[in-house]
């Protein structure tokens, strides 16, 4: 162990021991300041892993009922929901502020400014959830519009988004909730309610597509309502929940009105991170725009693709969600060596996991694609974007560890510089590209791999960096034995 995690951990143990028993009796929160962090990364990559599977499903379990609607409801489902990364943008600005600030506040163990930041951010949530109402109903209506291909598609995306809005509203509290959960630990139980809400829609999906024993299909409408059903009860069983979950926090109404000072501290770290996401939202949508020539098969090709490819990154994803809330709470701590070896963790097991991801979409991409879709034409498109685009799998790895960490040192801005620059090594190029006489598709795929792999250099850059102005120096540099 270096002397300056062995000062941290007298430090922090000093004021624990400070703290009146009943108040330390009270904290449920998990201490991932001690222990092996390769055993807590895994362990809480495990129970991230399996809520963002169960999550991923009640958008697979919807595009699988809708795939047998046809071409133009498969596209305009995909289309509509290059809107939801609006909304995802939106929450990233609760989630990673509160889990950020609310981690960091649990190592230094601090309760009442973790308790204060959690009050704003359930606060803040409901606020951009009612904004999202509104502006899904409009601007988000036109936009789906300007994105379809035809007018048939148009209309199948805006009458599932309409369905969808709710549960995209409904989001916001949640993931303040979870978030906080996360910072402090704690995983397996909303897991446990997003399982059940997974498998709610998936009862729901097709009895109102379908009209299955309703006598009344509603078609993509229903898909989207589904969803917006089963958000609403999962919601309502995090809240009934959080408390017996953990004790660290509290939830009650009179104390969800927040303070601004509260909501700047949440958006100073939340709010470059929803503007990364927002980069992807740009991205997704400028590739739907210029593809749109090429026809309603090519859309959907790559709707169903990229769904595909967002839920085969799970796992990885997860390294990088568990590496946050771990690195987060040792950076408040003041254990500089354990942050490190965070990432050192982080990066090595997502670069492993996307390896494999890689070799099987190099193998049979059709395969992960033949669920949704049984029109060939679709098929191809998406196959071959998948056996392109996973050239670029380590590189996304690399991607999500360093974000974790930006997240953990309360400081995002690095993660939305390197999006930015894809902005110019893809966007750019690729509506040029699109002009050009004879442009195919694997064109921009090609392209898309070149602007990850910069992207990637660039956050790994950024990063390097970051630690070296937040982080001292062990003195002497000691193997941290993990």
């Amino acid at each position: 162990m270096s002397s300056g995690e062995s000062g941290g951990r007298e430090m922090t143990e000093e004021m624990e021991t400070s703290r009146p028993p009943a108040v330390r009796k009270a904290k449920a929160s998990r201490d991932l300041t001690t222990g092996p962090i390769g055993g807590h990364l895994l362990q809480m990559a495990a129970f991230i892993a399996l809520g963002l599977i169960v999550q991923t499903l009640q958008f697979l379990v919807d595009l699988y009922f809708v795939g047998h609607l046809g071409e133009a409801a498969v596209a305009g489902v995909s289309s509509a929901g290059t809107a939801t990364f609006v909304a995802m943008a939106a929450t990233q600005l609760v989630a990673i502020g509160s889990l950020s600030l609310i981690s960091q506040a649990v190592g230094r163990k601090d309760d009442d400014d973790a308790q204060r930041v959690f009050e704003g951010a359930l606060s803040l949530s409901i606020v951009i959830g009612a904004a999202t109402l509104l502006l899904g109903y409009t601007a988000g209506m036109a936009g789906v519009r300007a994105l379809a291909a035809d007018a048939p598609t148009a209309a199948a995306g805006q009458a599932y988004l309409g369905a969808f809005l709710p549960s995209l509203a409904l989001m916001f509290p949640a993931t303040a909730m979870g978030s906080a959960l996360r910072a402090s630990g704690v995983v397996g139980g909303p897991m446990l309610i997003q399982l059940l809400t997974v498998l709610l829609n998936a009862i729901l999906a097709p009895l109102l597509i379908t009209g299955w024993g309703t006598g009344h299909p509603l078609g993509v409408a229903g898909a989207g309502l589904a969803s917006s059903i089963a958000t609403l009860l999962g919601a309502i069983s995090l809240a009934a929940l959080f408390g017996r979950m953990q004790d660290h926090l509290q939830l009650s109404a009179p104390s969800m009105l927040g303070r601004l000072d509260i909501w700047r501290r949440i958006t100073a770290v939340g709010l470059p991170a929803a503007g990364e996401f927002l980069m992807l939202f740009v991205i997704s949508g400028s590739v739907y725009w210029i593809i749109r020539g090429f026809g309603a098969h090519a859309q959907a090709g790559f709707g169903i693709a990229s769904r595909v490819m967002q839920s085969i990154f799970l796992p990885a994803m997860a390294v990088a969600f568990a590496a946050a809330p771990i690195a987060g709470q040792n950076f408040g701590a003041g254990l500089p060596d354990r942050v490190r070896a965070t990432f050192r963790h982080s990066a090595v097991a997502g670069s492993v996991i996307m390896l494999a991801l890689t070799l099987l979409c190099q193998i049979k991409p059709e395969a992960l694609l033949n669920p949704f879709s049984t029109d060939p034409d679709v098929i191809a498109v998406g196959a071959e974007y998948l056996r392109i685009t996973s050239w670029n799998f380590v590189a996304i790895g690399l991607v999500f560890a360093c974000s974790g960490m930006f997240q953990a040192f309360g400081d995002t801005r690095p993660s939305l510089f390197s999006s930015s620059a894809r902005m110019l090594t893809f966007v750019l190029p690729a509506l040029w590209l699109s002009r050009q006489p004879g442009v195919e598709l694997r064109h921009l795929w090609y392209l898309s791999v070149a602007s990850v792999s910069v992207q990637a250099l660039t956050s790994l850059a950024l990063l390097h960096r970051q630690m070296r102005m937040k982080l001292q120096p062990a003195t002497p540099p000691v193997s941290l034995a993990v």
